[in-house]
């Protein structure tokens, strides 16, 4: 039987879609108060057949920080897919962060282990990717620096990494995926289905920060491609094209026929911006929306390759053009 944790969110969900094509038995487990009705949309995007392929799912209610309901999902398990994350940007949430992500994974990487499971695939991020000397092109084999990546999310998604490569030297077979930005439909209102929605809504500003971009679509292909095949240790870094956040803004605007970001926001607006949202926070105490972090982030220029997955498994991604024309398709559908 095949586990997958996080199956609630945008990765897991469209998972949980694409083995249910196949015979495997699938559990997944849920938080309580998750929103099981959001997974069930993402089928419904595939096919009028979702009801039935959604009923084919075993859902438990866990949690990865809770051992004792976890132990429970285990059972008879001999795949898992540890998708489950908490992704913020705020140096507030930085123990949250440490409990869910590093924790958490140590939680699944145990279970793993006591459970005598045949693989485990894990999701992680190009965040925990580092360069290699004088490559302006990041590969699998950069080394993460902690003292240039140290803000919460990086850090605790590399701990994670460290937990799943224990469970290497444990007898379970691993493999990792360092997806870049995950552009797919569902989850409107936060992660990246909250870019589209904000450039629907009028979205004013772009920089031109460049950064990997990957559909949702081909990182649970290359999930599911990596588990099945007999790869083990190794990871992956999953980006279809290294694109700037004017462009990726520009073509999702185009395809909502809508009008494009038009102010460039510059190194010392983004300085200003972010010390103002500090101030506004502490006076409001609404969440923090732009960290210094983030501030930063969104002009910094990034190149990923993910040509290791193409040679080694032949894998062929879809250009990011066909994603945003998909996904922009079911914004409407989703407005109608």
């Amino acid at each position: 039987m095949i586990l997958v944790t996080g199956g609630t969110g945008l990765v897991g969900a469209h998972l949980l879609y694409f083995l249910s094509l196949e015979n495997d038995t699938i559990r997944a487990i849920h938080r309580k108060n998750s929103d099981l009705k959001a997974v069930k949309k993402v089928f419904e995007f595939y096919t009028p057949n979702f009801e039935a392929l959604f009923n084919k799912i075993e859902w438990v209610e866990a949690d990865i920080t809770d051992v004792f309901l976890l132990e429970k999902a285990f059972q008879n398990i001999s795949m898992v897919y540890h998708a489950a994350a908490l992704v913020s940007f705020n140096p507030k949430d930085y123990y949250k962060l440490r409990k869910v992500n590093i924790e958490g994974t140590f939680n699944v990487v145990n279970l793993c282990i006591s459970s005598k499971v045949k693989k485990l695939c894990f999701v992680s991020s190009i965040a925990t990717i580092g360069k290699t000397v004088n490559e302006e092109v990041m590969t699998e084999e950069g080394e993460w620096n902690a003292e240039s990546s140290n803000y919460g999310y990086a850090i605790t998604k590399y701990g994670a990494e460290m937990e799943v490569w224990r469970a290497s030297q444990e007898g379970v077979d691993v493999v990792i995926v360092n997806p870049g930005v995950i552009l797919g439909a569902a989850f409107w209102e936060k992660g990246s289905g909250a870019i589209f929605t904000k450039v629907a809504n009028g979205l004013k500003f772009y920089t031109e920060g460049i950064t990997g971009f990957v559909s949702v679509e081909d990182v649970v292909k290359a999930m599911i491609l990596l588990v099945k095949n007999k790869v083990k240790n190794e990871r992956f870094i999953l980006v279809s094209e290294n694109l700037s956040f004017k462009n990726v803004f520009f073509q999702i605007a185009d395809c909502l026929k809508i009008k494009r970001p038009y102010i460039k926001v510059s190194t010392w607006m983004s300085a200003v911006a972010w010390r103002l949202e500090l101030l506004k926070t502490l006076l409001t105490k609404k969440p923090l929306l732009l960290t210094k972090h983030s501030a930063k982030s969104i002009h910094q220029k990034r190149y990923y390759s993910s040509e290791k997955i193409i040679s080694m498994q032949q894998f062929v991604f879809e250009p990011i053009s066909e994603t945003i024309k998909k996904v922009c398709a079911l914004y409407k559908q989703r407005q109608a």
